[in-house]
């Protein structure tokens, strides 16, 4: 698919997939008029890349554990430095944070529409 295609499906800006690109974080083809194409799976991958990025982790860990995240997996990091690992256990524990804040509103607003439901 070309790139308009891929950011229409992703809701990412052209500019965005150049970047991500230029980054390592997805790849394409170049067709013989110099067209970018994209395969399927680059849209899996943008929003990995997306969640990633929204979650607050950099794009040089990024790249770096996107192979961990394909199937199937296989987790080998000979260049896993301690400086990595600690960001990315500080991050997974804001992520949980998040998780646990994000279950909690969920439960609170469904509490809410129940009881709205219930005196109508």
């Amino acid at each position: 698919m070309r790139i308009g295609e891929l950011s229409e499906r992703t809701g990412t800006s052209r500019r965005l997939l150049r970047y991500y690109e230029e980054q390592g974080l997805i790849i394409s083809e170049r067709q013989a008029n110099g067209y970018r194409d994209y395969d399927e799976s680059s849209v899996d991958r943008v929003i990995q890349v997306r969640g990633l990025l929204d979650a607050g982790l950099p794009t040089r860990i990024i790249k770096q554990i996107l192979p961990c995240l394909d199937k199937p997996r296989q987790i080998y990091f000979p260049d896993a430095t301690r400086e990595m690992l600690e960001t990315l256990e500080t991050e997974r524990d804001r992520m949980t944070r998040r998780a646990e804040c994000l279950l909690r509103n969920r439960d609170a607003i469904t509490e809410y529409l129940d009881a709205v439901r219930a005196r109508r």
